[in-house]
Formats: structure tokens, C-alpha cells, sequence
């Protein structure tokens, strides 16, 4: 895939800060920074030592004479338009789907930077949208706390674009007005059905206990992975006996997923069921696709919580206060997707990589090597 220029996107984000006395352009700083965290740096005093260690041949073909110091970083990051960058980043993501025609998902989850509510910072918790198929972050929003997840979700959608696309999410977003805002939007959902919304759950676990009488409503699929010692079977029943009966925006099937886990050494099984419920119909998506889609939703967690809590120690990072945290945040994010976008699947490999050859990093970002 020919990616679009990340340098051109990020082009768009405003300087907040005055022509007089300023020593480093906004794009060339926020450029060295992509770079420099695709080469591993995992804070502000990391991305400052690259500069330097790098020397002044890479920092010249970045616009820059030398590097900024971290306490200048930390400035620009403080005072810097979130939004707008998230906006930026979201524009050149939404380029790189475009490409897609396949079905597609968009996985929606939150996970809250550790420390900062403590040291003031405005938006505490990010909820981010991630590409099942790319694994790249879409469009990211922060809020000032988990609790407020659910209620500020709109915005996040507003910055996706869902036509052709399905929305899958965890039980807390499992709400009428949700699923109302995503089909208005032109989007599909796959939501799960828990404890909290418990006469849905009755009347789809219903429908799977008659399963007999019901059996011409019903289509099925199943899944066998190995992972080390385990065995996971997962077979999931969509059915189409509720329609016309739930009032559930846009609704089309239900869902039954049943995971039978197996442990090769010891033999022991342990089974789990969970409910579901879907705008996709049966001409739109078969129960393989559907049991893909569902998945695939936790690709968010391993493909990114995982890789910015482990590969880079976001949990432990110092950088706490104000909006520091979220464009530390957007910084990861956009390293992620640009390095897994390059056929990277290991992130902490490809960052050993690209330090080792930090031109590959610059021509990711969209800077010729010869310029």
C-alpha cells in the first residue's frame, strides 16, 4: 500500500505559540517526534536524546538545525491543540481505509493514562477507534474520566467516517442511543449483550434455547484456534427470529457465541456463552464474517493498549500534567499505525529496526531521502 504523506497531515495542525522568539516550526518538531518514538523513544527526555544522538544530519532533513531540548517539548506539548491534531491524524487514517473495500470493522474501547487525573490533566482517559483489518487508530478522543465514556462518544463518532463499516464495542457502550448514533451515521454495529440490559438478554437467550423450533432462523459457524497448551472452539448462531419484534435501532439479527476452551496437558474444558446483537442481516454477512468481526474487536486491546502499555511503558511515563499526556498518547498512536502499515506485526522489533535505519522512519513519515 502507498501510504499518504503523514508530513503533509500533520502540516494542518495550528502553532498556538508567537513568531517572536520561537526557534522551532511546529511541523519539524512534531515530525521529529514520529520518528523518534517509531525508533523506540518512549518520553519526552528520550525524543530530545534523539536528536542529539542522531546528529545533525538526520535533524537537517527534518527542517531542523538541532534538536529541542525536553523542557521546549514539554511546552509545545502543553500548550498544543489536541483536538486539532487528533483531527489531522484522523484525516490522514480515514486516506490509508479509503483504500479498503472490504467489509471492515472499527473497534471501540477507552483505556485511562495512569497517574495523570491526579496531576490535573484535562482528558485522563482516551477512548480510540481502531481498524480491525489495519490495526491503525482512526480517530482518538479524550475525556476527563472512564465515567464519561459513554456520554461523550458522539464526538468520536463524528470523526469517523462509517458508511460501509461496522462498530464493535464492549457491553458498556451497549445502549439504544448508541446503536441510534451509529446507523444514523451510516454504520453498522456488533455489540454484545451483558447484565446491562438484562430483558434483551432474556429474549435473545430465548430464541437460542428453542433452537429447534427455531432452527429455519438460525445459521451457524465455528472457529478451532491453538494457542500453546489451549484449544478454543468458538461457534456462533445468528438468528433472525426477533425481527420485528425488538424495538432495538436498526436491528437485524442476534447473536449466541459459545467458546469451549480446552487445555491440552490437563484435559480440563471450561465453556462460556455470550449474547450479541447486530444491524447486519443475513444478505450482508455471513456467521463466519460475523464471528470474524467479533474477534476481532479485541484487537484493540493486544494490537494497541498492549503494545503502548508494554513496548512503550505508557503506564509508567512521567508525563502526566495538562495536554502533554495526549499528545504523548497521539504520538504512540500514530507510531503504531505507521510501522504496522509498513508490515510490521512486531512493534518492538520494527523499532529496534528502524533505529538501527532511521532513513526507513523518515521515508514512513513521507520525507524523500533526497530532498
Amino acid at each position: 500500500m502507498r501510504l499518504p504523506s503523514l508530513r503533509d497531515a500533520l502540516a494542518d495542525v495550528p502553532d498556538f505559540r508567537q513568531a517572536q522568539g520561537r526557534r522551532y516550526d511546529l511541523l519539524p518538531v512534531l515530525l521529529l517526534c514520529c520518528v523518534a518514538v517509531m525508533c523506540g523513544a518512549r518520553s519526552q527526555a528520550a525524543i530530545a536524546e534523539w536528536g542529539r544522538n542522531y546528529g545533525a544530519r538526520w535533524l537537517s532533513r527534518l527542517g531542523l538545525r538541532r534538536g529541542p531540548s525536553q523542557p521546549t517539548l514539554h511546552r509545545i506539548f502543553r500548550g498544543l491543540d489536541c483536538a486539532r491534531l487528533e483531527q489531522c491524524v484522523a484525516r490522514w487514517a480515514e486516506q490509508v481505509l479509503g483504500a479498503c473495500a472490504a467489509l471492515d470493522g472499527l473497534a471501540l474501547d477507552g483505556k485511562s493514562l495512569r497517574g495523570s487525573s491526579q496531576q490535573g490533566a484535562a482528558a485522563c482517559h482516551l477512548v480510540s477507534a481502531l481498524s480491525h483489518r489495519l490495526g491503525i487508530v482512526v480517530a482518538q478522543l479524550g475525556v476527563a474520566a472512564q465515567s464519561h465514556e459513554l456520554g461523550h462518544l458522539e464526538p468520536l463518532l463524528d470523526a469517523l467516517v462509517l458508511d460501509g463499516r461496522v462498530v464493535t464495542a464492549d457491553a458498556l457502550h451497549t445502549h439504544q442511543a448508541v446503536a441510534q448514533a451509529i446507523i444514523g451515521r451510516g454504520g453498522d454495529y456488533l455489540l454484545p449483550v451483558n447484565e446491562n440490559q438484562p430483558i434483551l438478554r432474556q429474549d435473545i437467550a430465548l430464541v437460542f434455547a428453542h433452537a429447534a423450533e427455531l432452527a429455519d432462523t438460525i445459521r451457524t459457524a465455528q472457529k478451532t484456534d491453538c494457542h500453546g497448551d489451549r484449544v478454543e472452539t468458538r461457534r456462533l448462531c445468528a438468528s433472525t427470529a426477533l425481527e420485528g419484534y425488538l424495538t432495538w435501532p436498526g436491528h437485524a439479527q442476534v447473536l449466541e457465541l459459545r467458546r469451549v476452551v480446552t487445555n491440552k496437558r490437563t484435559s480440563q474444558t471450561r465453556q462460556e456463552v455470550v449474547y450479541g446483537i447486530t444491524s447486519l442481516g443475513p444478505e450482508r454477512a455471513t456467521p463466519a464474517q460475523l464471528l470474524r468481526l467479533w474477534r476481532q474487536h479485541w484487537h484493540i486491546e493486544n494490537r494497541l493498549h498492549w503494545v503502548r502499555d508494554v513496548t512503550f511503558d505508557e503506564d509508567r511515563s512521567r508525563v502526566r500534567a495538562g495536554r502533554a499526556p495526549q499528545v504523548m498518547a497521539a504520538l504512540r498512536n500514530v507510531a503504531i499505525s505507521v510501522l504496522r502499515l509498513c508490515g510490521s506485526d512486531n512493534i518492538a522489533a520494527a523499532c529496534r529496526r528502524y533505529a538501527a535505519q532511521p532513513a526507513l522512519a523518515l521515508a514512513a513519515v513521507g520525507i524523500r531521502l533526497r530532498e
